[in-house]
This record gives structure tokens, C-alpha cells and sequence, in this order.
């Protein structure tokens, strides 16, 4: 193919993942108000699942009682004419974004398949399914841990009493689109490092080598946004810790099969 070509495919990929995108998001915009209070607004209830996980443990092995969480002390508000129309479309626009995500790998796949081998042709199915399992794996993650831990402990910071959270819902709705597809991106860390291994640009000993950096690392991320104490954070680290190694063992075995290549 010319390179006007390949232009031409890359531009029907643009647009039939945008189809998707906007047909996801009308979608989402009829279900908004299941969405919008069961979903992106459950979190902020002192009954969410995840509170609730906490204060069991908390109960169960007699911790610090501030894990049981019963109000969260903010309130939501609009302050532009428009404001709640348009966090209403673009919040269904990302629902739709991630709904399609699997379709969307699958435009990539085809786009990106003529320049492999047949063998590697033949992962299409594993790599759609593996990418997007990550990826709903790392939304969990950030809906179910990430965003929680951080709607709780942003909430409870106090600079004075004098100082009331009326939290403009915007802000809200860019914390949590913000946290889920950054969590769902962050789990596609073993996929990023399989294609990075592939093209010789990392190897499984120079993550070996950075491993005690890149702990210390997650082991900052966790206490930035959880509470203060060592449960929480070990949670939300694990995760982290577990796609740290298998990116290694991922680059351990295609650095292993680069070098068989290159031996012939």
C-alpha cells in the first residue's frame, strides 16, 4: 500500500471508531438518569460497596472505625446555564467510548495487521480479548478502589471550618471520567510492554533493574489516594505490583523468542 493509502485507512478508522463512539453515546444518553444516580453518583453515598467492604474489615479485625464511612461531606452544584445539558452529553460520550472499546481495538487490529506476519495475524482474536479485559479490569479498578479512596479523602480535608465543599458537578464528573480510563489505561501496561519488547525498545532486565523505583512509584500513587493507612494502600498497590511482573515475564519471553529469531 502507498502511503495515500495507508492514509485512507487510517481516516475510515477515525470514523467508523467515531460512529461507534457517538452511537455508544446515544445509547448511554437515554440511560443517563440509571447512569448518572446509580453510577457516576453512587460513589459519593456512605453506603457504597466499597465503604462498606472497608468498614467490614475494619469491624472484623477491630481498625481505626474512620474506615466506616456515613456521609460524604460535599454537595453538588451547577453554576453554568448549560452546564448540566453538556455534562450530560460529553459524560455519554465517554460511557459510549468505553462501552465500544473492544470495537475500537478491532479497527486498530485491522489497520495494523498488514504489516505482520501470518502467525501474529492469527492473535487477533487474543489480543481484542486480552486488551479489553484489561481495560474493563482497570475501569473496575479505578471505580470500585481508586475513586472512592479519593472522593473520601478529598471530601474530609479541611482547610478551616470556615471553608464549606460545594463542589461544582463538573469537577466531580472530570475526577471520575478522569480516574476510570486512566485506571483502564494503566492496565494496559502489559499489553504496551509486549509491542514495546517486540520492536526492541525495552527488555525484561531493564525492568528488572528499575523494579525497586517502579514500587516505589505505586507505593506513592496508593498513599496519595487513599487514606493514611497501610490496608488501603497495600489494595490498591497489589494491582499495580502484580502488572508490573507480568510485563516482565511478557518482555522476558519476547526477548527470548527475539533472540531465537536472530540465531535462526
Amino acid at each position: 500500500m502507498s502511503f495515500l493509502d495507508h492514509l485512507e485507512e487510517l481516516r475510515w478508522l477515525l470514523v467508523r471508531s467515531t460512529v461507534a463512539i457517538l452511537i455508544g453515546g446515544i445509547v448511554a444518553f437515554i440511560f443517563s438518569g440509571f447512569i448518572f444516580d446509580h453510577i457516576i453518583f453512587a460513589p459519593k453515598s456512605g453506603n457504597f460497596i466499597t465503604y462498606r467492604f472497608f468498614c467490614d474489615l475494619a469491624n472484623k479485625y477491630d481498625l481505626d472505625k474512620s474506615f466506616c464511612v456515613t456521609d460524604i461531606p460535599f454537595d453538588l452544584i451547577n453554576r453554568d446555564m448549560e452546564g448540566q445539558i453538556n455534562t450530560d452529553i460529553w459524560t455519554s460520550i465517554t460511557a459510549g467510548f468505553i462501552g465500544v472499546f473492544p470495537y475500537i481495538l478491532y479497527q486498530i487490529w485491522k489497520f495494523i495487521s498488514p504489516a505482520l506476519y501470518d502467525r501474529e495475524r492469527k492473535l487477533a482474536v487474543w489480543f481484542i480479548i486480552s486488551t479489553s479485559i484489561l481495560f474493563f479490569l482497570g475501569v473496575l479498578f479505578g471505580y470500585y478502589l481508586i475513586l472512592p479512596l479519593s472522593i473520601n479523602f478529598l471530601a474530609n480535608y479541611h482547610l478551616s471550618d470556615l471553608v464549606e465543599n460545594n463542589i461544582d458537578i463538573g469537577s466531580y464528573i472530570s475526577m471520575v471520567k478522569t480516574t476510570v480510563i486512566a485506571c483502564g489505561l494503566v492496565f494496559e501496561m502489559p499489553i504496551i510492554i509486549y509491542f514495546l519488547a517486540k520492536v526492541g525498545l525495552v527488555t525484561a532486565s531493564f525492568l528488572r533493574k528499575y523494579r525497586r523505583y517502579a514500587y516505589v512509584l505505586m507505593l506513592i500513587i496508593a498513599a496519595v489516594v487513599t487514606p493514611p493507612d497501610v490496608i488501603s494502600q497495600t489494595i490498591v498497590t497489589i494491582p499495580l505490583v502484580i502488572l508490573y511482573e507480568a510485563s516482565i515475564l511478557i518482555a522476558a519471553r519476547m526477548n527470548k523468542q527475539k533472540t531465537e529469531e536472530a540465531n535462526g
